[in-house]
């Protein structure tokens, strides 16, 4: 199927040697887990889209900013990537390093607080103005993949291999809470149950860059799908778009 274009941006580079690798879904879908193991095998650069969004609510709770005060977000986001503040370094096959004001947030980023926190403040558009260079800045020259729920269809529409990485609600709820037990943060089931649901409609429904398939997205679902079998596929389609000369 034919993919939405913008007319703002090229179509797409058949001239890049290696293609740009888009892995889009709802939280749980197992994206970042996926995307890793796939740079990791290919000896591309990994970019987690989605912690550029968590640093920007982790920067608004340190900075005292409600999330709730779109302008002073805005602001915020514009602020940072002005100041150089917020950068990710990345390396092929390695899980990219997030520094937030000079300082390594990564392990930061991850508590369910600032889950939520990234859901919310990603719905202004003055934030995802903020951080579409830096993201684009990221992969452009392909070698790269890139995780997140508008990768496909806003970030990179140009890019050569699609793919939206789906579950069901209770799989990737049980994912999330066995992810926090594993780092010694207590949750509830039914409470991850809710916040994952909660967060699918705040990015699926959001006026900006909604979370979508897009059109020429490969829909994969990961329920019944062991890790080692989605990134075999997402391999192959990548290796099948690399320029052999």
């Amino acid at each position: 199927m034919t993919a939405d274009r913008d007319p703002a941006h090229p179509p797409r580079t058949p001239s890049r040697p290696r293609p740009i690798v888009a892995i889009d879904g709802p939280a749980g879908a197992g994206k970042s887990t996926v995307a890793r193991e796939v740079a990791r095998a290919l000896g591309y650069v990994l970019v987690d889209t989605g912690a550029l969004y968590r640093a920007v609510a982790l920067a608004a709770h340190l900075r005292g900013t409600s999330r709730d005060d779109g302008a002073a977000i805005e602001a915020l986001a514009m602020d940072l990537v002005a100041k150089r503040a917020l950068t990710m370094q990345a390396r092929a096959g390695q899980t990219p390093t997030l520094v937030l004001d000079g300082v390594v947030r990564t392990d930061e980023l991850r508590t369910p607080d600032i889950s939520q926190g990234a859901s919310v403040v990603s719905r202004y558009p003055g934030v995802r103005e903020a951080l579409l260079d830096l993201q684009r800045s990221f992969g452009r020259e392909g070698g790269v993949v890139l995780e997140g729920r508008d990768i496909g269809t806003v970030v990179f529409p140009d890019a050569e291999v699609k793919f939206f990485l789906t579950a069901t609600d209770e799989r990737r709820a049980r994912r999330r809470h066995a992810e926090l037990t594993d780092r010694g943060v207590a949750s509830n089931f039914e409470d991850v149950l809710r916040e994952v649901r909660e967060r699918d409609e705040r990015d699926a429904a959001r006026d900006v860059a909604p979370m979508r398939a897009a059109e020429d997205a490969v829909v994969l679902d990961s329920s019944e799908r062991t890790v080692a079998e989605v990134v075999a596929v997402i391999c192959a389609a990548a290796r099948k778009n690399e320029r052999s000369d």
